[in-house]
């Protein structure tokens, strides 16, 4: 992305849910199961296109076995506006 159109914030989610399933190597399966969610939705979150609830991202934190905070705070969720997410 660039300075002009940075990610918004469902995209950088979705992009921090990604990598860490990765981290884990999870399926979008496994992590909706996990999740008690349908693998589509997910997927849609993946890709930016969903817009999860509280509750749901407190499901997705929890099946990715890690908190609220550190799902935003370590995979730069609240990146400022222009900055770059790191890529796996």
């Amino acid at each position: 992305m660039t300075k002009d159109n940075p990610l918004n914030i469902k995209q950088r989610f979705g992009k921090a849910v990604r990598r860490r399933r990765r981290e884990l190597d999870l399926s979008q399966e496994e992590l909706a199961e996990r999740a008690e969610l349908h693998r589509t939705y997910l997927s849609d979150i993946e890709r930016g296109e969903g817009n999860p609830s509280l509750e749901i991202i407190e499901k997705l934190a929890n099946a990715l076995d890690i908190s609220v905070v550190s799902l935003f705070c370590d995979y730069k969720i609240d990146q400022k506006k222009g900055e770059a997410i790191p890529e796996t």
